[in-house]
């Protein structure tokens, strides 16, 4: 699956709230926290593939 990249745009307690940055569909997609990489902050950008949120250098 993916590889797609998503823009973190909140954190609410357990949860992460993501958009698609290849997509104009203004829906978030809430993700729990656990599945994330520690490091990931409101504003990171991420690329889930295989299963797997890592972050974008940038």
């Amino acid at each position: 699956m993916g590889p797609y990249e998503y823009l973190l745009i909140r954190i609410d307690g357990d949860y992460a709230l993501l958009k698609r940055t290849d997509q104009e569909n203004p829906e978030l997609l809430p993700i729990a926290r656990a599945l994330l990489p520690l490091e990931a902050e409101e504003g990171s950008v991420l690329r889930y593939e295989n299963f797997c949120y890592t972050i974008v250098e940038q």
